[in-house]
């Protein structure tokens, strides 16, 4: 996409921004406390930065108003809560999902366990500058880009899905809560957590989706206004979005390494894998057994 002029300043723009965020918050304290979490603070603000230089560098039309405002509720929302939980002390050690990222290591090692925590931050750092930032290259490349039908669905469907995701972390925070009075440790399975094991990933992985939603018409104006090479590329990343998202929220920093160490300390967990969906929201299982696993 840089082979096209009116992409080519915000992505160097991006570039340099998004370095900064990740260098700042997330690579520095990480490389003197060898801890990982402080990439949670890094990333959502990251994004945050894509709303702003959404709003900075394009026409301000309608689509790129809303594209922007996607950037910065999603970034905002999850930004704050790290901070938060920074504030609290919860980044004095490492989250259990980080952890679990030193055995991949193990199998694949730069030789210094800096190096690979280090090399590990700045993959979500160019997933900033690269695929997250497609949504936001389109509107801004894209000059008067209006609100149509198709991309009024995919604001709602981001709507929707923000809502119930925060929901489902709502209700996390409730039983966690409830769990810690009475001194007790299980599984969280009240209300969307019935249905899925990871809601909250799940209809975060639905905001993307639906950034694609919004994304669609302006995406069909660059093959008229990029150059053949330049819409190919927004075309492959805008779609390799859902798949990339899928992947880390499934795999790579989501429900895969979070279950590792839950189905080892909190009781009847392995039941509950067995009964409820891993990832897609559906019904339960009741005759499944506990040595079963539903993805």
């Amino acid at each position: 996409m840089l082979t096209e002029s009116a992409l080519r300043d915000f992505l160097l723009v991006n570039l340099g921004v998004q370095f900064v965020v990740f260098v700042g918050a997330a690579c520095i304290p990480g490389w003197r406390t060898l801890r990982m979490s402080y990439v949670d603070i890094a990333w959502p603000w990251g994004l945050v930065a894509l709303g702003v230089l959404t709003l900075a560098m394009s026409d301000r039309s309608p689509l790129a108003i809303a594209v922007a405002v996607v950037f910065l509720v999603m970034g905002g929302r999850m930004g704050i809560a790290a901070l938060a939980l920074w504030r609290h002390g919860e980044l004095d050690h490492e989250l259990p999902r980080y952890r679990f990222q030193r055995k991949r290591w193990a199998k694949a090692t730069l030789g210094s366990e800096r190096l690979d925590l280090v090399a590990e931050i700045l993959v979500q750092a160019v997933s900033n500058v690269t695929v997250m930032a497609v949504p936001a290259a389109l509107v801004i490349g894209i000059d008067g880009a209006g609100m149509s039908a198709v991309a009024a669905a995919g604001m709602v469907l981001w709507a929707v899905s923000w809502v119930l995701e925060s929901v489902a972390d709502l209700q996390k925070l409730r039983f966690v809560r409830s769990m810690s009075t009475t001194n007790s440790r299980g599984h969280c399975d009240v209300g969307l957590w019935n249905y899925s094991r990871h809601p909250n990933y799940f209809f975060q992985w639905m905001q993307w989706n639906a950034i694609i939603v919004l994304c669609l018409p302006v995406l069909r104006r660059a093959f008229d206004e990029f150059t053949p090479v330049a819409a190919i590329g927004a075309c492959l990343g805008l779609f390799a979005l859902s798949a990339i998202m899928y992947w880390c929220l499934v795999f790579y920093t989501g429900a895969v390494p979070a279950e590792y160490y839950s189905a080892q300390k909190r009781p009847g967990y392995r039941d509950y894998q067995a009964r409820t969906n891993r990832f897609m929201p559906g019904f339960r299982r009741e005759n499944a057994s506990a040595g079963d696993t539903v993805g």
